[in-house]
């Protein structure tokens, strides 16, 4: 019953009817309230509907779980969406918390980079971007001076 029903609430998301999947999981959620898959989903389909701020209870009930397929997806979630509502130092803290768990995932790296910004330590921000990026492989025959200004922005001659 659970599974089938989580797995509705998926499909429903996936289908690109968010309003009915989250009926489904809220209920489901209410019905398995330590259930960390359950609410990783019901996180995410409110952030879907734009409604970060009632997906953050459900984030945390889902990072404090232990049997999460997902907690790096529960990770970057939970922090984009304290982000988007301007609680900039809790996201901050909540990629931290999780490139302790996920090292160097360029993911979680790239959100927090979006968050440094927010906090005005643009400098920090822009020196992770470029070192995703220079990782990432995608700047050519560039990476090792990509990489190095990544630390020395202001370096001039």
């Amino acid at each position: 019953m659970r599974d089938d029903e989580l797995a509705r609430g998926m499909r429903l998301r996936e289908e690109g009817k968010p309003e009915e999947a989250r009926e489904v999981l809220v209920e489901l959620a209410r019905r398995h309230p330590d259930d960390a898959e359950v609410a990783y989903q019901t996180a995410w389909v409110h952030d879907v509907l734009g409604l970060e701020a009632e997906a953050v209870p459900y984030y945390e009930r889902a990072l404090a779980g232990k049997e999460l397929s997902n907690r790096l997806g529960a990770y970057t979630g939970f922090g984009s969406t304290l982000r988007v509502l301007g609680r900039y130092d809790q996201a901050l803290e909540t990629f931290v918390r999780a490139l302790a768990e996920f090292p160097g995932d360029p993911g979680l790296r790239t959100f927090m980079a979006m968050t440094l910004y927010n906090l005005g330590r643009s400098q920090e921000a822009v020196s992770t971007l470029l070192k995703v990026v220079a990782e990432s492989g995608q700047v050519g025959g560039y990476r090792r001076a990509v990489e190095y200004y990544a630390d020395n922005l202001d370096e001039t001659i």
